[in-house]
């Protein structure tokens, strides 16, 4: 379950595993705007009202607004250049 105003692990999951190739350009724009939308309401809440499993989904989405690669990017990327 995610806080109110965030995405939810699933959401999150659903659209990092998806290939980019595969999305049409209205899933491309959704991504965009889900993710944006978490962030800002990521930033605005305090650690302290998040719930457990959104703590955990920052950090594994790199949802912490100070420019580093998610864990899931850096998978991706990994897992597309074969390193």
């Amino acid at each position: 379950m995610s806080d109110t105003g965030r995405q939810s692990l699933t959401d999150k999951a659903g659209a990092a595993l998806k290939p980019d190739s595969e999305k049409s350009t209205t899933e491309h724009v959704g991504d965009s705007v889900k993710g944006t939308g978490d962030s800002i309401a990521s930033t605005f809440q305090p650690q302290s009202e998040k719930s457990t499993s959104q703590k955990v989904g920052d950090s594994v989405s790199g949802n912490s607004n100070n420019n580093d690669q998610s864990l899931l990017d850096k998978a991706k990327n990994a897992f597309s250049s074969g390193n």
